[in-house]
């Protein structure tokens, strides 16, 4: 969204007095009556203000769309033995990629609204509980016909995904009408982040509601068959703002075979992060595992990153306090750089607790991990 002098001068005064008329706000800028209606009718169509009483668009505020389900996790007490019974524990708490992300951001002060669709059972009312009861706006949570989704997790003793199973028919029956009373939440959001659950249908309605208002889009894949559908979404004339894909995912959303290519200097990696910043995709974070991340823009280079180092006991949620912990920091006013530095730090604190999303996560905590390298330097 982008606004002329005068416009940020009107909102300027519209941010010290909401109800400020408009010949007074003419009174105070020396101008016409007339012209400033034209400039308010112009906001308004920027999304800058919304409605009557010129309610201003939260900056700082972030819309989640996404899924939410109840986290089974499973861990083997010893390395895994396929086909057979194997002695472990169990834990169940609230999940679902878009759920957590929100989660996340909450926890580190960011106002967050959480879309989502679960079911009208006891599994939904403990899951819209907790996430309330952690900071996440829960207004327009769409609650369904269909049970609340499950994501079962199978970790090995070392506390490696193994395999998962995820039941989303709840989120795979979210529709745009089901979003219609949130248009103007989205089309006025600060930052809007989405996760590849959702249906190709509800992603295009979404991706043209932020288009349409200069809303800048976080998107996650998820995962290879979410990626392959999600592909065709991506056009030069539908920017985006950042993509978050593994190298398999990234494989997928640009239908290239990138089996191995996990070096962050990989042409067939670059080729394919080329590849999706044709397509309108301005800045590609694409995850190495234990080698870091690259973090590519458009028209501004490449910078391969770190991970930093971390105990290990559950990965469940890295990825979520990642891109949780990135929007935030973008939100704070940190370059791309510096809020996937931020990310990283994150997820290194968020895999060395048995949490999928740390309770304790905060921006001191994360300050203090990305501080930790510098104060052991000689």
């Amino acid at each position: 969204m982008t606004l002329t002098r005068r416009e940020r001068e009107i909102l300027a005064l519209l941010r010290r007095d909401p109800l400020a008329g408009a010949q007074s706000i003419a009174d105070a800028l020396g101008t016409t009556r007339a012209a400033v209606n034209v400039h308010l009718s112009n906001l308004g169509k920027k999304g800058a203000i919304l409605g009557r009483g010129y309610i201003l668009r939260q900056e700082h505020a972030v819309v989640v769309i996404g899924g939410a389900n109840v986290d089974i996790k499973v861990r083997s007490l010893a390395p895994v033995t396929y086909r057979t019974s194997n002695p472990g524990r169990s834990h169940t708490s609230p999940g679902g990629v878009g759920r957590n992300i929100a989660e996340n951001l909450a926890r580190l002060g960011t106002p967050t609204h959480l879309i989502a669709a679960v079911g009208q059972d006891a599994a939904g009312e403990r899951l819209l509980s907790e996430t309330q009861a952690a900071g996440v706006r829960i207004e327009h949570i769409h609650r369904g016909p269909h049970p609340t989704g499950t994501y079962t997790a199978v970790l090995d003793a070392d506390g490696d995904l193994v395999v998962a199973i995820a039941d989303m028919a709840a989120t795979d029956a979210l529709a745009p009408e089901h979003l219609h009373t949130a248009r103007e939440l989205i089309g006025n959001a600060g930052l809007l982040v989405l996760d590849g659950n959702l249906s190709t249908r509800v992603l295009s309605y979404v991706l043209d509601i932020a288009s349409a208002t200069g809303v800048q889009t976080l998107i996650d894949p998820v995962s290879v068959p979410k990626a392959t559908l999600l592909a065709p979404l991506f056009a030069a004339g539908r920017p985006v703002f950042a993509v978050t894909p593994n190298v398999a995912e990234l494989g997928a959303l640009t239908d290239r075979d990138l089996e191995g290519a996990e070096d962050a200097d990989d042409p067939r990696l670059l080729r394919a992060v080329a590849v999706l910043h044709e397509r309108g995709v301005r800045h590609v974070w694409v995850r190495l595992g234990a080698r870091g991340s690259l973090l590519s823009t458009l028209d501004e280079g490449r910078v391969p990153l770190e991970a930093p180092p971390a105990e290990v006991r559950d990965v469940t949620g890295a990825g979520d306090a990642m891109l949780g912990a990135f929007a935030h920091a973008l939100l704070g006013g940190a370059d791309p750089v510096d809020a996937a530095r931020y990310g990283h730090a994150a997820a290194a604190l968020t895999v060395a607790t048995p949490a999928t999303v740390r309770p304790d996560l905060t921006p001191r905590l994360i300050e203090d991990a990305l501080d930790a390298p510098l104060r052991r330097t000689p």
